[in-house]
């Protein structure tokens, strides 16, 4: 990605680490994407990953993966496969440098040790619920626990038994002895340790204590030798705590630097949430192509280029605020359009018979695979009698500035001939059209006509004799709102669960895509931008609509709407 280099806009961030380079605070930059391994990456992941491997790729420097896997709870492999896969496919490598705050346990046991014997940890007794009502509030001081000031030999003896296991889960839990009365709700004795009885996917059944992210999380980046941990805005408030921990127990200090996280209109990125989505049978499941995870955006045919060069635009910021969704399908279209061959197909199928067209006659058209990329070659679609052209470019009776197929008028068939209609065919007990007859002019091969006469449009089509069938799933937002949380009292944000975000058609598609494999990506011409599903198989295409080719965005571009 080193030609990308010139692309990336300079942000507040690098003259953060152009200063600590320069006064010699750090002689190198050390990043890490530290991802809790609870849940499929999304697209927010995407940008922090590409913020922070491109900000240690720009300075010569490292980036390492790190699992903080603090909460078995909730924690899987398949998590952690998940990750691993997602960060590659967007083309970072962190080579030998893949760590786990599990990892550290040992050392994290030890310096909680260190801080209950300076009298800056104590073991607490309170329940969880007194805790948080002990806490205080944002204009309300908090109140010292009863058991704040017990001696370090008891809290050494306590500390050292939740360990072994001998009490049981929400007993008691390890805080730090900061100060309750702090306008900074962390530092109101955060807690460091919970007792939780259940085994870690790498620890297995060594600890039925672990740490909690604020105690694991800053320590893990001072034993990597981190310089500089980004992170997003909802950290800022934990900074101090973190300072106060990394100074109590005399360790490298990295620098905390945080950036605005990514919002876009008609989605969610909460993991929260989208496991709601998963768990309760909104979506499919994690890598559904609705989901705005980076599993689902590569099942729906995302690149990772496309992805990439979104993160890299947006930039990053000091205050939070909604990226138009549109702007990403954008990318995605500009992607697509320079590397997607295009292709035939009729997605909502009307049946046309050029009546003058010999029967057994089969022709095969000369189409270009992409006009964007001519090196991409042509390829042979077969052309017979019977064919099948969109419904939605046929009116009975044509509105105003409809300019395609209608009774005795003439149109051009992509690559292949002039026809004109002459017939409509209707079912008699409904009255729907379920055919056309047509008659075609034989010297507009290629579908242009040697007088020189125009014609007003032209369709795609498929030959119904070569086609074949494929189920198409069309996707669209998985909500009906920009803010899926703008709901009524009483209601949250599935209130607003688009029922129609999934639309499955039966369609035709031209006979070259029987090769497809699961991944590829095409244009279907005047359609839209369509990745084969893996669970295409032989016998049956599956094809996901990957985004429209109306771009919103580019027209907003043009009319100098978008700065």
């Amino acid at each position: 990605m080193a030609g990308d280099e010139e692309k990336r806009p300079r942000t507040f961030i690098h003259d953060i680490i152009d200063e600590d380079l320069r006064t010699g605070r750090f002689d190198r930059v050390q990043t890490r994407f530290p991802p809790e391994p609870n849940g499929y990456l999304h697209i927010g992941h995407a940008k922090s990953i590409v913020l922070n491997f491109g900000l240690a790729e720009q300075y010569g420097g490292k980036c390492n993966l790190r699992f903080d896997d603090t909460n078995p709870l909730t924690e899987d492999p398949h998590y952690v496969e998940s990750i691993k896969r997602d960060v590659r496919w967007l083309g970072f490598d962190w080579g030998e440098r893949e760590y786990y705050a599990s990892d550290y346990f040992d050392q994290l046991y030890e310096w909680a040790v260190q801080l209950i014997k300076e009298g800056k940890a104590y073991v607490d007794d309170l329940s969880p619920e007194e805790i948080r009502r002990y806490r205080g509030t944002l204009t309300e001081p908090g109140i010292e626990s009863p058991y704040r000031n017990r001696s370090v030999e008891e809290n050494l003896e306590l500390f050292e038994r939740m360990r072994r296991g001998e009490f049981p889960e929400g007993s008691r839990v390890l805080r730090a002895k900061i100060d309750m009365k702090s306008p900074n709700l962390n530092l109101r004795d955060p807690v460091m340790y919970r007792i939780i009885h259940h085994p870690h996917h790498r620890t297995g059944n060594k600890w039925c204590i672990y740490p909690t992210y604020d105690w694991a999380h800053g320590q893990s980046d001072s034993i990597e030798g981190i310089t500089h941990s980004i992170c997003t805005l909802e950290f800022e408030d934990h900074r101090p705590l973190y300072d106060w921990f990394l100074d109590a127990l005399g360790v490298h200090h990295p620098r905390q630097i945080e950036f605005a996280r990514l919002e876009l209109t008609y989605t969610v990125l909460s993991k929260r949430k989208l496991r709601r989505l998963v768990e309760e049978g909104y979506v499919r499941g994690w890598d559904d192509p609705r989901m705005p995870t980076i599993a689902g955006m590569r099942r729906r045919g995302y690149t990772p280029e496309a992805i990439r060069e979104f993160c890299e635009r947006i930039g990053v910021a000091k205050s939070n605020s909604v990226v138009d969704i549109a702007l990403l399908e954008h990318y995605v279209r500009q992607d697509l359009n320079k590397r997607a061959p295009r292709r035939f197909a009729v997605l909502s199928p009307l049946r046309v018979v050029i009546e003058n067209y010999p029967e057994e006659r089969v022709e095969e058209m000369d189409c270009i695979n992409n006009p964007e990329d001519l090196s991409q070659g042509t390829r042979k679609v077969p052309f017979s009698r019977v064919l099948y052209i969109e419904r939605d470019d046929f009116r009975e009776v044509p509105p105003k500035k409809f300019y395609r197929l209608a009774p005795g008028r003439e149109v051009r068939l992509r690559y292949a001939y002039l026809i004109r209609c002459v017939d409509v065919v209707k079912d008699p007990a409904t009255g729907e059209v379920v055919e056309l007859r047509c008659t075609y002019d034989p010297a507009t091969r290629g579908g242009d006509a040697p007088d020189g006469r125009k014609v007003p449009a032209t369709l795609h089509w498929v030959s119904a004799a070569h086609a074949m069938k494929a189920e198409v799933r069309l996707y669209d937002y998985l909500f009906t709102k920009p803010d899926p949380d703008d709901v009524e009292e009483g209601q949250d944000f599935t209130a607003n669960f688009n029922p129609r975000s999934l639309e499955i058609v039966e369609a035709f598609v031209e006979p070259s895509l029987a090769n497809a494999k699961p991944g590829d990506r095409f244009q279907f011409e005047r359609v839209g931008y369509f990745c084969v599903d893996p669970d295409s198989t032989p016998e049956k295409l599956v094809f996901n609509r990957t985004v429209t080719l109306k771009d919103t965005w580019a027209k907003l571009e043009k009319s100098g709407k978008v700065e």
